[in-house]
């Protein structure tokens, strides 16, 4: 009786999945990434051409010009990694996420 119930619980278990959307990074960049929103923060790692990048939040930070305008915003693509929406494909001059916390 008590593997019935497991199996029950199992399917009334609903599982929720998404897809993350990535943006391109502008074309012939190699894109730096910090850990924090500006250039005074330390570079972790150089994104190599042609990635695309996930956006989990944004928010503002130094104000960078690059090929797609002039921002303050700043993409987090992970945790305590940051890169200019300068640099981003996102298709907005404005927020296309929620703001970093």
């Amino acid at each position: 009786m008590e593997e019935a119930t497991a199996e029950a619980t199992a399917e009334a278990v609903e599982t929720t999945t998404y897809t993350v959307k990535r943006y391109p990074v502008a074309p012939g960049y190699r894109l730096n990434v910090r850990n924090g929103p500006g250039t005074n923060y330390q570079v972790i790692k150089v994104l190599p051409e042609g990635v695309r990048v996930p956006i989990n939040c944004q928010k503002p930070g130094e104000t960078i010009t690059g090929p797609y305008g002039t921002t303050n915003l700043w993409d987090n693509i992970a945790n305590g990694q940051y890169v200019s929406d300068a640099y981003v494909n996102t298709g907005s001059d404005g927020y296309v996420a929620v703001r970093c916390s």
